[in-house]
């Protein structure tokens, strides 16, 4: 169901998107270093009560990836807003995790979005975060760039299965593994995790208590990555912003509770 088959250029770089679904939209907005797949299990009960609209953010998944591209979040804000432009959405509800969720709260504060709602999933929104990995990825971009194509996948597997508080089969990181392998994906992996830096969220959490539409924020209980001490602090700063804590949910709570998304969303969709 969530497969990005349609390309919109924007600025010479093709986004890959889809559409699924009927009734009010409803825009999903993956993290790294996943894709627009992470709503798998999660789409088709959205879909019976919306219309859903997703993307591969630029520089992952299948859209364009390229030696030089600029993926940071410096530039992710404008792309969804250039999206939601392209789908002629003014007020749609939004969900975001990750990444995106630090790319859905900098397209409202700077670049003028609108939504309806929004739902945040273990955002990166406060500092600190980027785990050693991380940091050594920023050290060593080239290096690891081109290690061989057995090292590369057992990096993925182990990097991927620490998002998750349940043990993930091959099976199932194999969709989240695929984009970053070969010649285009491998040093495309390591592209977007050498241009992560924490100001693009610091020079947006003054701003946090401006906010003009209602939000709420889902954390894992057990999320490795970002720790939920990171959420109760969001929470704070954003108006009237209700922190739910998920048992049992690491960082990546698509595979780890994707029934508590689907609740909590309709919930909060309701009004």
């Amino acid at each position: 169901m969530i497969a990005p088959t349609r390309r919109f250029d924007w600025n010479g770089t093709g986004i890959a998107w889809g559409r699924a679904g009927s009734g009010p939209p409803l825009v999903l907005i993956h993290g790294t270093p996943f894709s627009s797949h992470v709503w798998h299990r999660v789409a088709p009960e959205l879909a019976r009560d919306h219309t859903l609209y997703f993307y591969d953010l630029p520089g992952y998944g299948r859209s364009d990836k390229r030696e030089g591209q600029d993926v940071s979040l410096a530039i992710q804000n404008k792309a969804l807003a250039a999206m939601l432009a392209f789908w002629e959405l003014e007020r749609p509800k939004l969900i975001a995790h990750d990444f995106g969720g630090a790319t859905a709260l900098r397209a409202h504060l700077f670049d003028g979005c609108d939504y309806e709602r929004l739902l945040l999933i273990d955002p990166v929104a406060v500092r600190p975060w980027g785990s050693p990995f991380v940091q050594h990825v920023r050290q060593h971009e080239a290096a690891l760039a081109g290690v061989p194509e057995y090292i590369q996948t057992a990096i993925l597997k182990a990097y991927v299965s620490g998002a998750a508080a349940r043990p993930l089969s091959d099976s199932e990181l194999e969709p989240y593994i695929a984009p970053w392998t070969g010649p285009v994906g491998q040093p495309a992996f390591y592209r977007q995790i050498a241009q992560m830096d924490q100001r693009f969220t610091d020079e947006i959490e003054p701003l946090y208590g401006e906010f003009r539409c209602p939000v709420a924020l889902l954390w894992g209980e057990v999320d490795r990555w970002i720790p939920p001490q990171s959420g109760h602090r969001l929470a704070a700063l954003l108006p009237d912003c209700a922190l739910t804590l998920v048992p049992g949910s690491g960082h990546l709570m698509q595979e780890d509770a994707p029934e508590a998304i689907v609740a909590a969303a309709l919930r909060f969709f309701a009004g």
